[in-house]
């Protein structure tokens, strides 16, 4: 498949432009993040839920008029989403959060994203090896 130079230097904008938000925002402070996780202030938390509301309103104008297909919860979901979760509790940062964090050189995002890959490491290892994990793809039928 072959990309055109201006399409990588678009969406690298579109990913500077997206770092340079969250710094703004405060979502690559931890203690931001922190009083956001304990309700202690909601700014962080109201802007979160505005992005996810703008997103679902993006998602139903894109599939306006599709046929809904219903299909089965994956069973990797919950626990995914409960690791996902606890990582960005004690961390303070998702995965694009601790590469901005990176980006502004704060040395702690460092071990954040070393156990982003090793959880991503860990979970193949582990489901190539004797576990047998599921490695089906969500969403597929």
């Amino acid at each position: 498949m072959k990309t055109n130079i201006s399409y990588h230097i678009f969406m690298a904008l579109l990913g500077l432009l997206m770092g340079g938000i969250m710094v703004y925002t405060g979502f690559t402070d931890f203690t931001e993040v922190h009083n956001m996780f304990i309700f202690s202030d909601f700014r962080l938390l109201f802007g979160f839920a505005g992005a996810v509301g703008l997103a679902m309103i993006g998602f139903f104008i894109i599939n306006k008029g599709k046929t809904k297909t219903t299909r089965k919860l994956h069973k990797g979901t919950i626990p995914g989403a409960v690791m996902f979760g606890t990582g960005w509790a004690l961390t303070g940062a998702c995965p694009t959060i601790a590469l901005v964090q990176i980006g502004q050189g704060q040395l702690a995002a460092l071990f954040t994203a070393a156990g982003i890959f090793f959880g991503a490491w860990s979970y193949r290892y582990l489901s190539s090896g004797s576990l047998k994990l599921d490695t089906e793809i969500c969403g597929d039928d």
